[in-house]
């Protein structure tokens, strides 16, 4: 990829992820030459402001990624199977945020921060991983490379928006019901989520773990490379409107101590170090939406296990863990 600018589109351009991706664009300068929408056929037509211009929607189509040099997809699984892969026959880089093809062995995995070779290993679509799953490698990442992870136990606590811009209003119509009095009705989530936490996130599967938590086993082994780390998932959705947690616990194979995690932390781009209990500073999602850094804090050595510690990640899923992840791919094959 080379030149002064890129044919670009946004795939699902109308969704929070998509929303999101043009604000980034906008803010980090990306070379953008000429910019397409595309949404399913209900949001066709809308317009949407990106810079100076109001652009239009224009629904899906197999044929419509003629000159598209880069396409950005946010719009479902079912969606990318369904175009990606004829986006990239028309010659575009596909850049996608589902979970179609991020076990497809002939598929890069990427996090630029992290494995920034395996984009360049691409035949015409890298996966963007799990939201979660990126907040909780973050910090993993630098722990892994200075004295290797073998086990994970993590928890997350996800906030609404990472379902869609649905699971937001839902929220915001659950409470407002709940204080005119009013009943509370649900469509999105399976119960009530105002004032309540749902230890389900997507489907289950017969071995009762979920869909989402086998994302975190998966996608933690394929993008360190290594298929022996053991990790424990639960996934769990929380009334917060944006930004993720996760509580882990890590097993190393030679002990870290609290000082040299904070340094390897500290030291790694995109993690921010928030951990002074004194003042009961550590992240929030009410202070980390809105951020690119993940942040990570409460670091604390395992009461039981020599090799053990323990560390609260929060990331915002929307930036880092969508948006921003993809357009810093982007950014790697372009530079």
């Amino acid at each position: 990829m080379a030149g002064q600018g890129y044919a670009v589109a946004v795939v699902g351009a109308t969704g929070a992820v998509g929303e999101t991706l043009l604000q980034i664009l906008d803010e980090r300068k990306f070379p953008v030459r000429t910019l397409r929408l595309f949404a399913s056929e209900r949001s066709a037509g809308r317009r949407l402001h990106f810079q100076e211009e109001e652009l239009p929607v224009e629904p899906l189509a197999a044929d419509a990624f003629r000159g598209v040099e880069v396409a950005f997809f946010s719009a479902g699984a079912g969606r990318s199977k369904e175009f990606a892969p004829a986006a990239a026959r028309a010659g575009a880089i596909v850049i996608d945020n589902s979970s179609a093809f991020r076990m497809d062995p002939e598929v890069p995995l990427v996090v630029p921060e992290i494995n920034p070779e395996a984009a360049f290993r691409h035949k015409g679509i890298i996966a963007n991983p799990n939201c979660t799953a990126i907040v909780m490698l973050m910090p993993l990442k630098p722990l892994h490379d200075h004295a290797r992870v073998r086990r994970v136990v993590a928890t997350s606590y996800q906030a609404v928006s990472g379902a869609g811009a649905k699971a937001i209003e839902e929220l915001k119509r659950q409470v407002t019901a709940w204080v005119k009095g009013e009943p509370l009705t649900t469509e999105v989530f399976p119960h009530q989520i105002a004032f309540n936490v749902l230890p389900q996130v997507d489907a289950f599967l017969e071995d009762g773990y979920t869909r989402e938590e086998m994302k975190l086993v998966n996608e933690m082994r394929k993008i360190l490379g290594d298929e022996h780390i053991q990790v424990s998932p639960t996934t769990v959705r929380v009334p917060v409107f944006r930004a993720h947690a996760v509580a882990v616990n890590v097993e190393t194979e030679r002990p870290v101590s609290v000082a040299t995690a904070r340094q390897l932390f500290a030291a790694f781009p995109g993690l921010r170090v928030l951990d002074d209990p004194s003042r009961l500073e550590y992240p929030m999602p009410l202070t980390v939406a809105g951020t690119d850094d993940c942040y990570v804090g409460r670091i604390r050595q395992d009461l039981f296990r020599e090799n053990g510690l323990n560390f609260w990640a929060v990331g915002d899923q929307l930036r880092k863990g969508a948006a921003l992840n993809a357009v810093q791919i982007a950014e790697l094959l372009i530079r």
